[in-house]
């Protein structure tokens, strides 16, 4: 006869917060090996504000012993959700996922005063799905920069007196294209030469409006590598931004839309040049797991994802190729080197072009306190890693920096002009492109050059002091 205490045992449940599993947490056997590589314990040195420390945080909440409390909240918001732990984790803690998880609980039981859930309202589920929508508000946005108005707030102090999180996010908006650079991808990009793929382009929703440039790069990269490139007019968000900031069910809705607008297009690859994006749209699959409806089609699709730096680099570069004579240095961004495990094949790229010097950056795989949506909500160490960042470029003596991604390009843009350095900031596509014969990249604010008016005082690096304690921003 059995004990009694087993005789009543009841199977475990599984361990989910928000309805999102969590029973990764298990795999994490507290070495400490992640330690040295996660940015918030290396500035701050507190276990709970290191990867293994946040697990048992998660675990902890998953199981009802204990209480999503400020101090917990706090400690979860501060994970910069860079995947740097998942890269040397010798168990596979899938650490994205728990964090993900978290947040959307904080979001279910902590949502945050009037201002907050307005604010996340009007970006999350207004702007950001919305193509039409975000377009008219970067209309808006152009004249604000455009009519010297930005000069006059900035010069002015105002930005002080604005409410959290609008202060935060003013001097981190992206400098707009203007003119041609205004226009989409054309719907199809023909080839050049021999066609040997059909692919699918993402054009994203905030990359669409703040770095056109890159997407037409893009395009006419791959066209020259023999790819018809297809950018579907009703494609919109994937839903990265929504899934790292804890709303779930409006990723799950934009992951199912992009799903059918790319099945549709009849492609082989989908291409993507935002970091965080591709590592999101690999995830499908996870991500829509519990949904027997779209399970297959989600893995099918995720199985179809490439960054645009893995897709060029499995075969040589068609050419011919110019010399591009500028010293450059690349950085990885996280969702490109952490999520997606991508790290020689940008370097392989520049290697090919004619000319062109390449300087290794320290760190280069260190988050640069961009993070999504990151430097709005936790300015103070976002720009701690956005100055260490600063500091190992401009130790390269490097005339420019490569990356993937296009919240690295505004947030080390802003870190380069507050220091009043000349390095230029760019895409990897537009390198590309400019050893492909097309115009180099104009001198502009975005690639930190040109005529913006410096930040106000007190936003040095382009983000304003962090919001009283006890308040959560963005």
């Amino acid at each position: 006869m059995p004990h009694p205490a087993v005789a009543e045992a009841k199977p475990s449940q599984p361990l989910t917060l928000h309805g999102l599993s969590v029973e990764g947490v298990d795999r994490c056997v507290h070495c400490g090996l992640c330690l040295p590589y996660c940015p918030t314990f290396s500035e701050l040195g507190t276990e709970m504000d290191s990867p293994r420390g946040r697990i048992m945080l998660i675990k902890s909440l998953a199981e009802g012993r204990i209480k999503l409390t400020d101090s917990a909240v706090a400690h979860l918001d501060l994970c910069l959700g860079c995947r740097a732990c998942e890269t040397v984790c010798p168990s596979g803690v899938p650490y994205g996922q728990l964090i993900e998880a978290a947040r959307a609980e904080i979001e279910r039981q902590r949502p945050g005063g009037l201002l907050r859930r307005w604010f996340r309202w009007v970006n999350f589920s207004l702007l950001l799905p919305n193509p039409s929508l975000l377009r008219l508000a970067a209309a808006g946005l152009r004249v604000y920069q455009a009519s010297g108005l930005r000069y006059l707030v900035r010069a002015s102090g105002v930005l002080r007196f604005l409410p959290e999180p609008l202060r935060h996010w003013e001097p981190l908006l992206p400098d707009l294209p203007s003119g041609p650079d205004r226009a989409p991808v054309p719907e199809v990009t023909p080839a050049t030469g021999a066609r040997r793929v059909r692919v699918g382009l993402l054009t994203g929703c905030i990359q669409q409006v703040a770095f056109g440039p890159q997407n037409q790069a893009t395009a006419r990269v791959l066209a020259r590598n023999g790819a018809e490139v297809i950018a579907p007019r009703t494609q919109a968000c994937c839903g990265a931004l929504h899934a790292h900031a804890g709303e779930h069910e409006t990723a799950l809705a934009l992951a199912r839309g992009a799903i059918e607008v790319f099945e549709a297009a009849g492609v082989e690859h989908v291409i993507v040049n935002t970091s965080g994006c591709g590592a999101h749209m690999k995830a499908y699959g996870t991500l829509l797991a519990d949904d027997p409806a779209w399970r297959g089609r989600a893995v099918r699709f995720a199985a179809s994802v490439r960054d645009v730096s893995e897709f060029l680099a499995a075969e040589p570069l068609r050419g011919p190729l110019q010399e591009v004579r500028r010293t450059v240095t690349y950085h990885d961004p996280c969702h490109v080197a952490h999520g997606q495990k991508i790290r020689t094949q940008p370097r392989a790229l520049l290697a090919q072009i004619p000319g062109l010097r390449v300087v290794e950056l320290p760190e280069a795989d260190w988050c640069c306190g961009s993070a999504g949506t990151y430097n709005l909500t936790q300015p103070e160490m976002a720009t701690r890693l956005q100055e260490r960042k600063i500091a190992h470029v401009r130790a390269t003596r490097a005339d420019a920096v490569v990356t993937a991604n296009p919240g690295c390009i505004i947030q080390i843009v802003q870190g380069l002009r507050a220091k009043g350095s000349p390095i230029q900031v760019l895409h990897i596509v537009e390198l590309l492109d400019q050893a492909y014969g097309n115009p180099s990249p104009r001198p502009s604010p975005q690639s930190g050059e040109g005529g913006v008016p410096p930040s106000p005082p007190g936003a040095e690096g382009g983000v304003l002091p962090s919001p009283p304690k006890g308040e959560r921003a963005g």
